[in-house]
């Protein structure tokens, strides 16, 4: 199932939201898809028929965090970061890069979405408590790294966080494909396959010193798909089949 969150018509501006799940090319609204997680079924449609409009971010994570060094040239043991949910924009929306930190970069990740309190995940249950996959681009000031190892200035940019642009719930944890295109070229095919620490490895980690819950969003690395770019650069970073767009200034 694909899952998104539109604006409402009426309103694109003030924060309302529906959930939706997609039917061929069109929307239903349904319930609150972590209400119906956690009873162990999938969302019930609402009445009113299918619905339209702007793609807000997929989910509206508590927490946001960053998977640290999780590529092929990195086998560290799992350590994880925290990025503010302040930063978290919706497919499409522009992203001023910052020009006083250095070259920016992209990076493509595959994320998670929490569906629901962690106690109790081991590595063979983590897929239990996950309601799906969406796509991130994890954009960064990488030069300013030596001087902020917790990442608060490198990653704190304003829209660099961009999300979604729906949740799929089917996709899986284990064998997730991955695509970054920069202004129209292949940079990198990868998946989770490329990742050091799998995903289940991950959020074994991340919870054995948090607790997490519904909603929040753990980006599990780069696998090869970082690069640097210039401001003005179209990003397009496609997870299991859904495409974020992120066009740079």
């Amino acid at each position: 199932m694909r899952l998104a969150r539109l604006a409402a018509p009426s309103s694109p501006h003030d924060g309302a939201a529906r959930w939706v799940r997609a039917e061929g090319d069109t929307w239903v609204p349904v319930e609150d898809p972590f209400a119906a997680f956690a009873r162990g079924e999938a969302p019930a449609d609402l009445p009113g028929g299918t619905v339209t409009g702007a793609f807000l971010p997929p989910c509206e994570p508590p927490l946001v965090i960053g998977i640290a060094q999780n590529g092929p040239e990195h086998h560290s043991p799992v350590q994880a970061w925290l990025k503010s949910p302040r930063t978290v924009v919706a497919s499409g929306t522009p992203v001023m890069l910052r020009r006083d930190a250095g070259v920016p970069a992209i990076e493509g990740e595959i994320a998670v979405v929490i569906g629901k309190d962690t106690d109790g995940l081991t590595a063979e249950n983590a897929h239990e408590y996950v309601l799906g996959v969406t796509a991130v681009n994890d954009v960064s000031s990488p030069d300013r790294a030596v001087l902020d190892p917790r990442n608060f200035e490198g990653k704190g940019g304003a829209g660099y966080t961009p999300l979604g642009p729906w949740i799929d719930t089917e996709a899986g944890i284990d064998e997730v494909p991955m695509t970054v295109r920069i202004d129209g070229v292949e940079r990198v095919s990868t998946g989770t396959w490329d990742l050091p620490a799998s995903i289940r490895e991950c959020l074994v980690y991340v919870t054995h010193w948090l607790r997490l819950g519904p909603g929040d969003v753990i980006m599990t690395g780069a696998p090869r798909s970082n690069f640097s770019v210039e401001p003005g650069a179209f990003v397009e970073i496609e997870v299991a089949g859904m495409v974020l767009t992120t066009q740079t200034g």
